[in-house]
């Protein structure tokens, strides 16, 4: 367990932070703080905005519905993001939602929708990618956060797949070969992971997959996972195989 301030409530912010720097706080969260956490004047709060680290902050009322905080030592130095890049089929909105969190809590530095045949979502809102990143990242103590870029056509995507990198699809067609073991040729490697949508690639798409040279595919299993599960399984499965669980 990193070592870390779980007790203090956590806000992200977009200002700068540093010491006596006053930052002004939007209505939502001068009301969470206020109405909702019932804070008063001179209790602290954790701040950072995924530049500067994370720095407690004492809560100071202007008004009844205007706050700032004061930031007054920096508690830890910032992280950059994570290597691993979240690549996905949109899903319907909450389970969407879900889907992006646990991907947040989970490591990924980069996430990105992919538009696929079976894709049941094909429009997507990506303020509320952002904000469902945001709220993983403030309850779970990271200070990066995640990297969001626009929707991609898989064939684009693959078209310009960064050599450098290792593309790893599940597939559940896939031998059912441990994927550890099929994950550890790829170990010094960054790594994207490709989840595909509930009703899975379509046959050409598993075929432009099979044929691209940076791509591994995997197996998660006899099981039949709906798509929001089988990203957690991936993503546990990468992270303990070959990703940051292994660092230190």
């Amino acid at each position: 367990m990193p070592d870390h301030d779980f007790k203090s409530p956590r806000l992200h912010v977009e200002a700068d932070l540093a010491e006596g720097i006053a930052v002004e706080l939007d209505p939502a969260q001068a009301n969470y703080l206020q109405n909702v956490l019932r804070l008063g004047a001179g209790e602290t709060v954790l701040l950072f905005n995924g530049r500067d680290g994370e720095w407690r902050s004492e809560l100071v009322p202007v008004s009844k519905k205007k706050l700032v905080l004061k930031p007054l030592a920096r508690q830890r130095e910032q992280t950059e993001r994570g290597s691993l890049h979240y690549l996905f089929a949109p899903l319907k909105q909450a389970r969407l939602d879900y889907m992006v969190q646990k991907a947040v809590e989970m490591g990924a530095g980069l996430l990105r929708p992919v538009l696929t045949q079976h894709v049941q979502a094909p429009r997507i809102n990506l303020d509320r990618v952002r904000a469902n990143a945001v709220e993983a990242a403030e309850q779970c103590g990271i200070l990066a956060l995640p990297a969001i870029e626009p929707p991609i056509r898989l064939a684009d995507l693959l078209e310009t797949f960064d050599p450098a990198r290792t593309l790893v699809f599940c597939d559940e067609r896939a031998a059912s070969a441990s994927p550890i073991e099929v994950l550890t040729a790829a170990r010094f490697r960054p790594i994207s992971l490709l989840i595909g949508p509930e009703g899975g690639f379509s046959e050409a798409e598993r075929v432009l997959l099979r044929s691209h040279p940076a791509t591994v595919p995997i197996s998660l299993g006899p099981r039949i996972l709906r798509a929001d599960t089988a990203a957690v399984a991936a993503l546990a499965v990468v992270q303990a195989s070959i990703g940051d669980w292994n660092d230190g």
